[in-house]
């Protein structure tokens, strides 16, 4: 593992011009207000947990789909909880209920969304995406639709993610007020886009997120999804325009001057995943207060444990009190 992109002081002055569709604005509108939120469905698991109250959620997410999830509860809450939602890396899924109780055990609620069609690698996910898979397509997701914005998959997963936000807002054992979306990687750059069409979120946290500053990504990462664009580009040198004027639209650095709550970001500095100076471009061109940790010598991997301490405490401090 070594320095493969900028260095510090050069991330720390990376800010680059991104393109910005006329109707980004109207396209969100449009996306959003396509369908009422619908009612979301809690059902207790019994995971044999004394502390922690586990929910299997089902919520409707783009087109009214459904999207599973976790709601995690402290057992001994008598008021409205604040609640983190947490969004998942690339390939990622729900899991299993017991495997993510840190903010729970915190005295958070925590609603853990699964993503639409992923779900094979670390945790299982349950959700499908019945959107059909366009022909010509690389394996994963980064060029699925990628020549329509209306067809793009992360059009479907940007507005799940929303939805599970508004869902949290309207939860009987959450304070609506403090709704907090965080993730790691590809869930940090939905934490970032959900910060931009929701106002209304609390706070934010995203991790090295994925998602950000698209071009360069396929440009300089070393490995991961970013290459998928790489590789379809290779075969359609003729639609290189077309597939980056789409990703504009779905670009959370592109989308993060929109976004005004408070956000904690971390980045990692030798990240072959997702550059670190593609994160520094979402966190500089971010439109609310902010803070950066950076960690130096890490990889994909970020801040890990070490940084969810970081997390609680930076959210004691923002949320303004701690958990009951």
């Amino acid at each position: 593992m070594a320095l493969t992109d900028l260095t510090l002081a050069e991330c720390r002055a990376y800010r680059p011009e991104l393109a910005v569709p006329s109707d980004l604005d109207d396209f969100w509108a449009r996306t959003l207000t396509a369908d009422e939120p619908g009612r979301a469905a809690y059902e207790p698991v019994d995971t044999g947990l004394t502390q922690i109250r586990t929910f299997s959620v089902t919520i409707a997410g783009y087109a009214r789909e459904p999207v599973h999830g976790w709601l995690h509860l402290p057992t001994h809450a008598t008021a409205p909880l604040p609640c983190v939602v947490e969004y998942l890396g690339y390939g990622r899924g729900r899991g299993l209920p017991h495997e993510k109780l840190f903010w729970a055990a915190a005295g958070f609620a925590h609603l853990i969304m699964d993503t639409r069609g992923q779900g094979w690698s670390a945790s299982s996910g349950v959700t499908a995406d019945p959107h059909p898979y366009p022909a010509g397509t690389v394996p994963g997701f980064l060029t699925r639709g990628i020549t329509d914005p209306d067809s793009f998959y992360y059009r479907r997963l940007i507005t799940d993610a929303v939805r599970f936000a508004q869902a949290a807002q309207e939860h009987p054992a959450v304070d609506g007020d403090r709704v907090v979306v965080t993730g790691i990687s590809q869930g940090g750059g939905l934490a970032l886009a959900v910060a931009a069409l929701l106002p209304s979120v609390a706070a934010v946290m995203p991790d090295v997120p994925f998602l950000c500053d698209f071009r360069r990504g396929a440009q300089v990462a070393g490995r991961g999804p970013y290459g998928e664009i790489v590789e379809y580009l290779k075969l359609h040198r003729d639609r290189t325009g077309q597939v980056f004027h789409t990703l504009s639209y779905f670009d959370a650095a592109v989308l993060a001057p929109r976004a005004t709550a408070p956000a904690l970001f971390s980045i990692a500095m030798m990240d072959q995943t997702c550059p670190p100076s593609t994160c520094f471009a979402g966190y500089h061109r971010y439109g609310g207060d902010k803070e950066l940790r950076v960690y130096e010598f890490n990889d994909h991997e970020g801040g890990g444990g070490g940084h969810q301490l970081e997390q609680l405490a930076w959210l004691h401090k923002t949320l303004g009190a701690k958990t009951p």
